[in-house]
């Protein structure tokens, strides 16, 4: 259980040199996985019972190339690309969020920087540095949650269009 404890204590140290702003940075990179993790999700299960449905609503069909068959079909399309793209704004708004998050512990470091050097008049470096530490970690973890959030996506966004594409494909029209 040791290491267990000492890689928490390695983590609780790390939030302390980075100040507040590094809880919603984690809290943000939470709900951003949660919502990655659940497309994908729904990509395995829900969506393949969805486009079979759709199939299965479009080949019900006799009418499959009247004008009212066209729109019918992309009413179904529609709907189900709508289910395909839930959550993808979302997760595009976390990741562009993150490194704001950064930039704002970086002001907040910063005036911690000011403050001592408006106490000290300059000459605690020791307590400078608290603050410089304050100051850049936040912005490299609103970096990291961002990249790592911007490949998440992209492969999201990927599948996304691939299945939305595929779909298509298989609602033929007859001509």
């Amino acid at each position: 259980m040791y290491p267990l404890a000492a890689a928490f204590e390695g983590v609780q140290a790390f939030f302390d040199m980075g100040g507040p702003v590094l809880f919603m940075i984690a809290g943000l990179l939470l709900v951003m996985w949660s919502l990655l993790f659940e497309r994908l999700w729904f990509f395995k299960t829900a969506l393949k019972t969805e486009c079979s449905d759709a199939l299965s609503t479009w080949e019900a069909r006799s009418d499959r190339t009247s004008v009212r068959a066209h729109q019918v079909r992309e009413a179904i399309i529609s709907r189900v690309t709508l289910n395909i793209d839930a959550g993808l704004p979302m997760i595009k708004a976390l990741v562009a969020l993150a490194p704001l998050l950064g930039l704002l512990g970086t002001v907040t470091g910063m005036i911690g920087v000011f403050e001592v050097l408006a106490m000290t008049g300059g000459g605690d470096a020791k307590s400078m540095a608290a603050g410089v530490s304050k100051a850049t970690i936040p912005t490299m973890a609103g970096m990291v949650a961002a990249l790592s959030g911007v490949f998440g996506n992209t492969y999201i966004s990927r599948i996304a269009n691939r299945e939305k594409q595929l779909l298509a494909d298989h609602l033929i029209l007859d001509r």
